[in-house]
């Protein structure tokens, strides 16, 4: 469904967060690992990358196994400073909590590609802003949680107590229930908004001199320039085809596909554009396929939209160019595929 490269790549480190919430939960890793066409001695690797499409395979069929709709934040109180790569312990030896923030958007790429991190200060608030890469509707809100709770617990042991507590979270996916919400308060100790425009964790400015109990200057720099290196040995990967996925996931939702709009919110001409995915392999309309192809199967199957609804939801002008184009994707028209999904979920 997804292009080989369109979801770059994860660290091992990253993929083995949720290995050992799964050995936790009592599955055969082994078999996940094989499902999601994975190395099977990944659990005992130290370092390497694979592909993202390997991860994203790997979440959704954890959150299919587990039925748990929480697995995201639970999954982010496996965090350890390895699961972010070197970068985890470029963190560990800085002297502030803002000072470790500062690092995640430099080097976040030795992470993987799941996501773009941005640093926005607003008056006396600080903002922490996640751009998910992943559009699987069954795995984006598992991601965004994890990230968000991962980066809160890693945080917290960084400075060695329960603090800091962030002023608020926002989270773009729905909320997982009424009943479920109280969860994410517990963890995080602050209010949480879902169905946002985008996700964000917003704090107080003073958070930011959080003093970290592991302070080391000269480690810091000396894993930096490691860090440098790492970098360019992943080669100039600047996280382009994550970004424009997220662009036109967030078009997509209000029924938009103009690649001049996903252009200019990234700061470059249309051509420009397709020039740089171009080098990448990519093209646009290819990202736009995937990403429709991801939601059309998920409207179909999870919810009652009409399929016209459907089809003006992902940016089709026309229900016959949707059922066209569904019907290339999947060898089968979008009532076809509606009704065969919902017999095979009948017991």
């Amino acid at each position: 469904m997804t292009t080989d490269n369109s979801l770059g790549i994860a660290s091992v480190t990253a993929v083995q967060q949720y290995l050992r919430l799964a050995q936790d939960e009592g599955l055969d890793v082994a078999a996940l690992c094989r499902k999601a066409d994975l190395p099977a001695d990944l659990p005992a690797l130290s370092q390497g990358h694979v592909p993202g499409k390997h991860f994203q395979a790997l979440i959704r069929i954890l959150a299919e196994q587990t039925g748990n709709p929480l697995l995201g934040l639970h999954s982010g109180d496996y965090v350890q400073p390895g699961s972010y790569n070197v970068l985890g312990y470029i963190t560990m030896s800085c002297a502030t909590l803002g000072e470790a923030i500062a690092r995640i958007a430099p080097y976040e790429k030795l992470v993987g590609d799941m996501g773009v991190t941005r640093v926005l200060r607003q008056g006396d608030e600080t903002h922490l802003i996640w751009a998910c890469a992943y559009t699987d509707p069954a795995v984006r809100p598992h991601m965004i949680d994890n990230v968000f709770a991962s980066w809160i617990q890693y945080a917290r042991w960084l400075a060695g107590h329960d603090e800091p507590a962030p002023l608020q979270v926002d989270l773009e996916h729905p909320s997982p229930g009424a009943e479920l919400e109280n969860a994410y308060r517990e963890r995080w100790g602050c209010p949480v908004r879902f169905d946002q425009p985008d996700s964000r964790i917003r704090f107080h400015q003073s958070l930011l001199n959080s003093p970290l109990r592991q302070p080391d200057p000269d480690l810091r720099q000396t894993l930096e320039e490691h860090a440098r290196t790492r970098m360019q040995g992943l080669g100039d990967r600047d996280g382009l085809a994550s970004r424009v996925r997220y662009a036109i996931y967030q078009q997509l939702r209000q029924g938009v596909t103009r690649q001049d709009r996903v252009a200019e919110q990234l700061a470059m001409t249309s051509r420009t554009l397709q020039r740089k995915l171009g080098e990448e392999g990519l093209s646009y309309q290819g990202l736009l396929d995937d990403i429709r192809h991801e939601l059309a199967r998920d409207y179909l199957t999870n919810t009652q939209l009409s399929i016209q609804d459907i089809a003006l939801r992902l940016g089709f002008s026309e229900v016959r160019s949707f059922h066209r184009r569904f019907k290339d994707w999947t060898g089968n028209t979008p009532g076809d595929f509606r009704t065969k999904a919902h017999d095979n979920s009948t017991p």
